[in-house]
């Protein structure tokens, strides 16, 4: 996506002042996708600018909560049928002190089995085509925001677990694969237990937690289909009797937010539409 594909946008961007601390940057954003549909198409001026304002709310929200790492998720994608809600999360923060909030996230490019960390504002958060134009975020306990903060503010540590073969629906419990929820919740595992410096060791402790993944119900063509037709989809990793009886267990946010808040490492979902 580049700038000069939306000039009516910008146009319209320009008679909005009090939005302008989140214009930088914000059409610059590359290809890169996670919980979000990857069809391509133009984006409406009104779509942009409810991103944006999302992105301001969120801000405010944020700037007043006291804390400094939250877990922010997003509305990609209508997931209803398969009983979830949020499709992506990462980490907003503040990279230092009183400085403006960034979200660290693994995103997957579209069209290929590949995904990268990156470190985005805000409204590159928001950008593009939301399901629905809603943040969720919770607030984690003081001890594993000290932990983890300096882990993602240091692009080399936050980048110890990750994988770049990405799979959409990889199974939390292999290391073949790593979607973008599961990245979140390893680095989290790594964080908050300095022995758990491989994924495998991350996964042990997330067990050793009771993290509990979704198990999503996709019947055999559906996942025929998926494997055939979008490079980031397998099933491959998959133990052979849940993958044949079609219960598919993966990492989803919702699975992650029930978990924090069970575990006591976090709190509920607070939610700035």
């Amino acid at each position: 996506m580049s700038a000069m594909a939306y000039p009516h946008a910008r146009r319209q961007l320009r008679a909005l002042p009090a939005l302008a601390a989140l214009i930088a940057g914000l059409l610059l954003a590359g290809p890169a996708q996670a919980g979000r549909s990857c069809e391509h198409k133009p984006m409406a001026t009104q779509t942009l600018v409810r991103g944006i304002e999302l992105a301001q709310r969120t801000t405010r929200f944020l700037d007043a909560s006291g804390e400094q790492v939250v877990v922010i998720a997003r509305v990609g994608q209508d997931l209803r049928r398969h009983g979830l809600h949020y499709s992506h999360l990462g980490y907003a923060l503040r990279e230092t002190p009183g400085g403006p909030w960034r979200v660290v996230h693994k995103l997957n490019q579209c069209g290929t089995d590949r995904a990268a960390l990156y470190r985005q504002g805000l409204g590159q958060f928001f950008l593009d085509d939301l399901f629905a134009f809603e943040a969720g975020i919770v607030r984690l306990s003081p001890e594993l925001q000290a932990a983890l903060l300096p882990v993602l503010r240091d692009p080399q540590r936050a980048a110890r677990l990750h994988t770049p073969a990405y799979n959409m629906l990889a199974y939390p419990w292999a290391q073949r694969y790593q979607q973008s929820n599961q990245w979140a919740v390893e680095t989290l595992a790594m964080a908050a237990d300095p022995g758990a410096r491989t994924r495998e060791r991350a996964q042990a402790w997330l067990r050793l937690k009771d993290y509990e993944p979704s198990e999503l119900r996709i019947g055999t063509l559906t996942r025929l289909g998926g494997r055939i037709s979008a490079a980031n989809i397998a099933f491959d990793d998959h133990p052979n009797g849940q993958r044949y009886a079609g219960r598919i267990h993966t990492v989803t946010v919702d699975s992650v937010f029930a978990w924090l808040e069970r575990s006591g490492l976090g709190g509920r979902v607070e939610v700035v539409r």
